[in-house]
């Protein structure tokens, strides 16, 4: 690798908290990726080992693929790259075989971007607390001396596919072959959901299932041209709403762009939340984890999730944890709780079985399960996990967040309430009527509300108070 004359790298734009994420060209590069590629090899310790690399549709995904392979290798790594695949294609692989890998994603963003989301043998996650500071370190430790040192013996780079490996697996996690035919419109948003769909739910790699799947933007296409991958925002749901009314399917799911997410659509074309969605796969995992002998399966929620869940995990005899948001915090408390599953209100879901990592498409086939076990439409059945009135996440746009907080705390201290500071702060009415949490940014200078209440008249007064105290 070459090195600018005196230029000086530093890589803290790209380095977040639990990927790297920056933009092709600027903040990253195929000979910053090179250097990272080094450092992972360095920093975990993988020297003679065999590590997995794979990539998106991102344009710059196989050039980035190639250069980390090219840096794991020179430190004596062996790379198998994986070439096309899905966030939960990589963490089923590490589980699977055992291997630290990576993965070229930039998930929900824009085109213009990419990054890197790593992992260690087991789809055990590496945030900034377990060896991403030290990466980043390294890398520019590479990067500002001009020079990767060559390992005494230069690592093997070869080729290996998982897709249909991963496919069997989920198959064998939940047995969609007994379920009512299904009419399923899939939007992939032009991301990897769309080589995932048919080989999973479809008939490409495995016997078909009792499905009729009509796709939505299958075509794998880093540019987004239909419309951005991030189903978390409403007006990227509606192609998939008006599609499912208009062929009268039974249920739609939207993928993010590297397929870790999974949004719900009933046949009505509503969406069912994704704490609706963690109630549902909740009830499904601690009846199986029960049949199997487990007296009291734990199941994980953030504690922006409806408090319908942890009600719904106690009236079924299991265990509710309450976290803070965020993958790693998720993925940490499951190992530690042995928990059966997990679930975050931005549709991240999390299974035991599937090494505590988070995958959509085993979230969506716990969902076709249920609704294919029996005969009514899923916004039957979606609404006996969706009991309370949310207000959705509200930002706010605010410099001075901690003075907004305290103007909110000071207006309802007189009221009887209980607040807890987990992640931000969370007002909770102690007669159960409603409860609001507001969450600085880490990144933005946004003030985050969610607000759940008992009716929907509850929910507007207690989210329009707070709205008012918080812009003042």
């Amino acid at each position: 690798m070459t090195s600018e004359q005196n230029k000086t790298f530093d890589l803290s734009a790209s380095f977040k908290a639990y990927d790297v994420r920056g933009i092709v060209g600027e903040t990253i590069t195929a000979e910053i990726v090179e250097a990272v590629g080094a450092a992972f090899i360095d920093v975990l310790g993988l020297e003679g080992e065999t590590v997995l690399v794979g990539g998106d549709m991102r344009p710059s995904s196989p050039e980035f693929s190639q250069a980390f392979a090219n840096g794991a290798a020179t430190r004596g790594a062996n790379v198998q790259l994986l070439d096309l695949i899905s966030t939960d294609e990589l963490y089923y692989a590490c589980g699977a075989l055992n291997a630290a890998g990576a993965t070229f994603t930039a998930s929900h963003n824009p085109a213009a971007y990419n990054g890197i989301k790593m992992s260690k043998a087991g789809a055990q996650p590496i945030s900034s607390e377990s060896g991403l500071k030290e990466i980043q370190a390294l890398a520019e430790q590479y990067l500002n001396t001009g020079v990767i040192p060559a390992a005494p013996t230069r690592g093997e780079i070869g080729v290996r596919d998982v897709l249909k490996d991963y496919s069997e697996y989920l198959r064998k996690l939940v047995d969609l072959s007994g379920s009512r035919p299904l009419k399923i419109v899939v939007d992939a948003g032009n991301g990897m959901a769309g080589l995932t769909t048919p080989a999973v739910l479809g008939d490409k790699l495995l016997p078909a299932l009792p499905f009729e799947i009509v796709p939505l933007y299958f075509e794998l296409d880093g540019s987004f041209p239909n419309h951005p991958a991030n189903p978390l925002e409403p007006e990227n749901l509606r192609d998939l709403q008006a599609a499912v009314v208009k062929h009268g399917a039974d249920i739609g799911l939207a993928f993010d762009g590297d397929a870790d997410r999974c949004f719900v659509i009933d046949e009505k074309g509503e969406p069912v939340s994704p704490s609706a969605i963690t109630g549902m796969v909740a009830r499904r995992e601690i009846a199986r984890a029960q049949a199997a002998g487990e007296e009291t399966p734990v199941i994980i929620h953030n504690l922006l999730t409806s408090k319908a869940v942890p009600e719904l995990v106690a009236k079924d005899g299991g265990r509710a944890v309450r976290t803070r948001v965020g993958h790693s915090f998720i993925k940490a408390v499951m190992a530690e709780e042995g928990a059966v599953f997990g679930g975050e209100h931005s549709a991240h879901f999390y299974f035991r079985d599937f090494w505590n990592a988070d995958t959509g498409m085993l979230a969506a086939m716990h969902v076709l399960a249920a609704l294919g076990e029996q005969d009514g439409p899923l916004s039957e059945l979606g609404r006996q996990y969706e009991p309370y009135v949310s207000s959705g996440e509200i930002n706010s746009e605010i410099e001075d967040k901690a003075g907004a907080v305290e103007r909110v705390r000071v207006d309802f201290e007189t009221e009887d309430i209980e607040i807890d500071h987990m992640d931000g702060s969370t007002f909770t009415a102690k007669d159960g009527s409603w409860w609001f949490n507001l969450r600085p940014s880490n990144t933005e200078p946004f003030l985050r509300l969610n607000a759940e209440a008992k009716d929907q008249a509850t929910m507007e007064k207690i989210r329009d108070r707070v709205l008012a105290l918080v812009r003042a």
